[in-house]
């Protein structure tokens, strides 16, 4: 007697289905493969209509502008992953580059010193987020809008409203330089990209934060280290956003206060267009990374087709709501991608 299939008619494999239709599903089942797609169709609309869009020069602006919002991307992403927010991100790499400019400036640091001390620096409020949020059990949204309140104050009363000048020319070196034509914090998105989809795709550590967004409790059951793995998530977010203010500075050669408001939600809504569940568990690094990619493209594209600054954040807006219609309608006819 043979045993029955278990499979419901949702799930079974289509019967002689075409090899189009069969690819044009895969590309509906996967969030990651539509923003890709949406990049190139971006790219080469605006491109066709802004002769300026595709020069050398603009391409390499484009990459200095990602490295700032795709970074802060990817490590928004990991706290997102395990179920929590970072609100703090855009104020964090504000206060970064205050610091790191008060240390070389003020202090007399030599710049090195002063960049590994501010990232420690962090990586400690990375620490006090996961202390909060898994052991007094305070709320994300909370815990990292207290930091993203405190590091604006702090930016402020450090500089007293006025930006720090004469810094060290290795930050200039950091950010404006290039390796062949690349931009070098083009490479350095493209190397906290890489870093990040090996540690979530080939290391126990990403699986287990995938298991910890898609169930706490079940992951705790199952012998995963909750707090550890969410602890460590918003630690490599503090990082990250520290190395974010320490290249912009780099690039406009002063630490000014005025810097990073804002950028969270940038970075939350390259996160959620690259298809990162804001409930937590689902999300792909090459999504997170066409996510960051899409909106920088269709940022500079509104400049380059000379569109009114008013009507670019409605036109962002709009974008980031369709993102969301879509994901949700792909979710609802095709199933969360199944990991």
């Amino acid at each position: 007697m043979t045993a029955q299939s278990t499979l419901t008619p949702e799930e079974a494999p289509p019967r002689g289905q075409p090899a189009a239709a069969r690819l044009l599903r895969k590309l509906a089942e996967s969030p990651s493969a539509g923003v890709v797609i949406a990049c190139v169709l971006v790219f080469t609309i605006i491109g066709a209509n802004a002769p300026t869009y595709t020069s050398a020069g603009n391409l390499q602006v484009m990459g200095r502008d990602l490295a700032q919002v795709g970074i802060l991307a990817v490590g928004e992403s990991l706290v997102i992953l395990t179920g929590g927010i970072d609100l703090s991100v855009g104020a964090l790499a504000g206060l970064a580059g205050i610091l790191t400019a008060w240390f070389n400036v003020n202090q007399g640091m030599p710049a090195p010193l002063a960049i590994v001390l501010t990232l420690a620096i962090c990586a400690a409020v990375g620490l006090w987020h996961g202390f909060m949020v898994t052991r007094l059990n305070v709320p994300p949204f909370m815990t990292t809008l207290v930091t993203y309140t405190i590091a604006q104050g702090m930016s402020l009363a450090i500089t007293t409203g006025t930006p720090i000048n004469g810094i060290d020319p290795l930050f200039s070196n950091l950010s404006q330089y290039y390796i062949g034509r690349v931009p070098v914090p083009a490479l350095f998105f493209l190397g906290v990209v890489v870093i990040a989809w090996f540690a979530l795709e080939r290391t126990y550590v990403g699986r287990q934060i995938y298991a910890v967004g898609g169930n706490k409790e079940a992951a705790r059951l199952a012998g995963i280290p909750v707090v550890r793995r969410v602890t460590t998530s918003y630690v490599a977010s503090a990082v990250l956003a520290g190395v974010v203010g320490v290249l912009v500075i780099g690039r406009m050669n002063v630490a000014d206060p005025s810097v990073g408001i804002g950028w969270e939600l940038s970075a939350i809504a390259a996160a959620v267009v690259g298809g990162v569940s804001l409930f937590g568990g689902e999300g792909r690094m090459v999504g997170i990374a066409a996510g960051a990619i899409l909106l920088e493209f269709i940022a500079n594209g509104l400049l380059a087709l000379k569109v009114n600054a008013y009507d670019q954040t409605i036109v962002q807006g709009v974008v980031l709501l369709a993102a969301v219609l879509l994901d949700s309608l792909r979710a609802r006819f095709f199933g969360r991608t199944r990991r």
